[in-house]
């Protein structure tokens, strides 16, 4: 019985992957490129890299708007600025973790983007320790973007656990796969905060499903950056803010997307059991 549910799984997200396949590389890519809001960045690559050079966290938040704005609606959004990586402050992190221990504004690790480490790094806990942690990193993109603000682009990613990179075997946060949701998580925030007067969508790295960071980590995302206008000032206003909406195609990748994802994780889910079930004891 058991085999026979992994059988039909595999057959029912085979044929969701063959799907996707099809759109993803017969229909052409490019229809859901667009940076019809920032033409700046058009050609950019939007994937960080570690310190050693290797794939890093993808571009997935951006936010348009001072930095003093910036630091005032994460912090209305309930979001810390990350402590500096030094001596003091890594053995601190470390020590939280062994002894399970609050330390809400733990260091990040640097990651880079257009050679040069992350500006800023706010974070929000989701456990006592700092093991388990939402967090992003924020480089200044563009000095003025289309509109005349300085626009800053960010990498969210959820740490799930402290353990060895898969890669270099250095002791790191390992992230959770679903990094939209980490979009969706600063995104929502900073809106409830007050602070934005509206949002829009451009290309990122584009759809992906067999994704990997620095640390050997698997992730999947619909490839979209989520940027977020402040208002000037520091002000806040009650009021949701204005969604500028994407182009059609866009829009329906953003809704078949998620579908093909939770496929594609139920396939590697299934092809681990079976691994498991198969491999000797």
């Amino acid at each position: 019985m058991k085999g026979g549910r992994l059988r039909a799984a595999g057959v029912g997200v085979t044929g969701a992957v063959a799907l996707w396949a099809t759109v993803a590389y017969l229909v052409t890519p490019s229809v859901w490129r667009h940076y019809e809001r920032q033409h700046k960045l058009e050609g950019r690559s939007m994937l960080t890299t570690t310190a050693q050079g290797a794939p890093g966290d993808p571009i997935n938040l951006g936010i348009e708007g001072a930095r003093s704005d910036m630091d005032c609606a994460m912090r209305a959004a309930g979001w810390r600025v990350a402590d500096p990586v030094r001596l003091g402050t890594s053995v601190d992190i470390v020590a939280s973790v062994l002894a399970r221990r609050a330390y809400p504004t733990a260091p990040v690790s640097p990651l880079y983007f257009d050679g040069r480490s992350q500006d800023v790094a706010y974070e929000k806990a989701a456990a006592r320790s700092p093991s388990r942690r939402h967090h992003v990193r924020f480089w200044k993109a563009l000095a003025a973007g289309d509109d005349g603000l300085p626009l800053w682009l960010g990498a969210a990613t959820y740490d799930r656990s402290v353990g060895f990179s898969h890669r270099t075997g250095q002791i790191t946060h390992h992230i959770g796969p679903d990094i939209d949701a980490e979009r969706a998580l600063v995104a929502a925030d900073l809106a409830q905060g007050g602070h934005v007067a509206a949002t829009y969508r451009i290309s990122g790295v584009g759809p992906t499903l067999t994704g990997r960071n620095g640390g050997g980590d698997r992730y999947d995302t619909d490839g979209e950056i989520v940027v977020s206008i402040l208002r000037p000032g520091c002000v806040a206003q009650a009021s949701a803010p204005e969604i500028l909406a994407a182009p059609a195609a866009t829009r329906w990748k953003d809704r078949a997307f998620p579908w093909i994802a939770a496929a594609w994780r139920k396939l590697d889910g299934a092809a681990g059991e079976i691994w498991n079930m198969n491999s000797p004891r």
